[in-house]
């Protein structure tokens, strides 16, 4: 009878495997120079301090060498901070809380829907599947102009609930930060789906009496991925304007959205997208370097709008009966994970450690070379972050991210609590999860975060950050009042 060979699986720990050539290739350049050291050591120690002092001596230098090799290092330092670009830092951000007045619970959202589909029961009864199976929680809020049977999705009420959402965040950015409108150069303004004249942008300058010069953007009909493009835009305004400060604002207005018809596919924003707005304050003042929470590290974009599937699949249009409301199709998971992989190419090899792009690059070889249907290994970004903030945008987003980046319930524990107590706040939705972080006081010195939003287009939007000091608690935060109770757990299916 042949030997049994031992289980190698149980015998060996092969996460000590792992963890071992993790640290051997991501040291290996230090772990190289340890015996060059000992070698130049050992010849010291060998010629003795008068051969060493005798072999200096015999060295020779005049003025015109020494003058040019001055210049020469002046020049190259001068070269490199001058191209070198400025770091951007976020100082601090507020996100939007809702009045209790405004929360929809299960049962009031459903009877509303039933007075206001009394003739459609069908999609009535389509709502609650969506609602039971949503991973929303029972305080979301919806603006006050949705709260009437049937709502009044007026102009004015649309102005009203971006007065609210908008000018709360502000203030609170102005609290928190010591800023005074008056210090504010650049505006950035997103929201996706309502965008009147005068802008949003406008509508701030107008309230705060910003200054003359001020550098106003507004941006709309970029969905849920704008509050990243939105900082991207102030980085880049950032690096040509020095000691400046950038103010960005992320919101999506509910009031003129909220589609009445009888179509499925425009029913489902309705029983997802709730009231939220975030404000962020960008400077690159050095000034402001250790006051600042964050730096800026990289910002990845991944546009998928050439190809017509993409460009479709969150589509604003009429319904048969000529009721504007938002279409999302059925393919938009899939269209996500291409996105998404597009995205991860790129911004891999910018964050991922040695380690793990060595792997990525045997295996890709592998399956060029020996065997295609080898399957392709799967980068470890938890070695490259200790905290991921997936957009809110509902529950099969976060499922599909948590499977395909292979993270643990932890990584995705803000995502999803987030998505429980203020529901799909559109743009955003990162920033009440990045409060979630430091509310539970995990945010440490030294940390990485990785924002990874999608939006119509189709786009797949990244940011990463690095926290520049241990935060503690904040009690002003949207979370301070509930962050004991959470995390919560979160049935399949909330039987209504």
């Amino acid at each position: 009878m042949p030997p049994v060979l031992p289980d190698f699986s149980n015998s060996v720990k092969l996460k000590y495997v792992k963890l071992g050539y993790q640290y051997l290739v991501n040291h290996i350049l230090y772990l190289l120079m340890i015996p060059v050291m000992v070698g130049i050591l050992i010849e010291a120690l060998r010629l003795g301090p008068d051969e060493i002092l005798s072999l200096w001596r015999s060295l020779h230098f005049d003025l015109v060498q020494i003058l040019c090799s001055s210049f020469l290092i002046i020049f190259i330092a001068t070269v490199y901070f001058m191209s070198k670009p400025r770091t951007i830092y976020l100082v601090d951000y507020a996100c939007y809380k809702p009045p209790v007045t405004c929360r929809v619970p299960f049962s009031t959202f459903m009877e509303h829907s039933r007075l206001i589909l009394k003739d459609k029961p069908k999609s009535v009864e389509f709502q609650m599947r969506i609602l039971e199976r949503s991973g929303l929680g029972e305080e979301t809020c919806l603006p006050p102009a949705i709260h009437y049977i049937p709502p009044k999705p007026t102009m004015e009420a649309a102005r009203g609930e971006a007065e609210l959402v908008i000018f709360s965040v502000m203030d609170s950015l102005f609290k928190k930060t010591g800023l005074k409108p008056k210090d504010i150069d650049i505006l950035i303004v997103n929201c996706s789906l309502f965008s009147p004249t005068p802008s949003l942008s406008a509508m701030v300058i107008n309230k705060y009496k910003l200054r003359s010069n001020i550098k106003s953007f507004n941006l709309s009909g970029m969905g849920c991925s704008a509050g990243l493009i939105s900082i991207d835009l102030a980085r880049d305004l950032l690096q040509v304007h020095p000691n400046s400060n950038a103010v960005v604002v992320s919101t999506e207005i509910i009031t003129p959205n909220y589609y009445q018809g009888n179509e499925r596919a425009m029913l489902l924003p309705n029983c997802l997208f709730r009231m939220g707005g975030a404000a962020i304050l960008l400077s690159n003042r050095r000034s402001q370097r250790w006051l600042a929470k964050y730096r800026l590290v990289h910002v990845v974009r991944t546009h998928k709008g050439a190809d017509d599937k993409a460009y479709r699949c969150v589509f604003e249009e009429e319904d048969r009966e000529g009721k504007v409301g938002i279409n999302l199709s059925k393919d938009l998971m899939a269209i996500a994970g291409e996105a998404l992989k597009s995205n991860i190419t790129t911004i891999g090899p910018l964050v991922l450690p040695a380690s793990e792009q060595l792997l990525f690059l045997l295996t890709l070889i592998g399956r060029k070379i020996f065997n295609p249907k080898w399957k392709p290994y799967i980068p470890d970004f938890k070695q490259a972050f200790e905290h991921f903030c997936i957009h809110a945008g509902g529950r099969a987003v976060i499922d599909e991210l948590q499977k395909n980046l292979q993270l643990s319930a932890e990584h995705v524990e803000a995502s999803r609590m987030t998505l429980h107590r203020f529901g799909n706040t559109s743009s955003s939705s990162l920033w009440y999860e990045i409060g979630y972080i430091e509310a539970k006081g995990r945010m440490r010195r030294g940390d990485r975060v990785w924002q990874i939003a999608f939006g119509s287009g189709f786009k797949c939007n990244s940011a990463v950050w690095k926290c520049n000091r241990t935060i503690k608690k904040p009690t002003d935060s949207p979370w301070a009042d509930c962050i004991d109770r959470y995390p919560v757990h979160i049935p399949e299916v909330v039987k209504l």
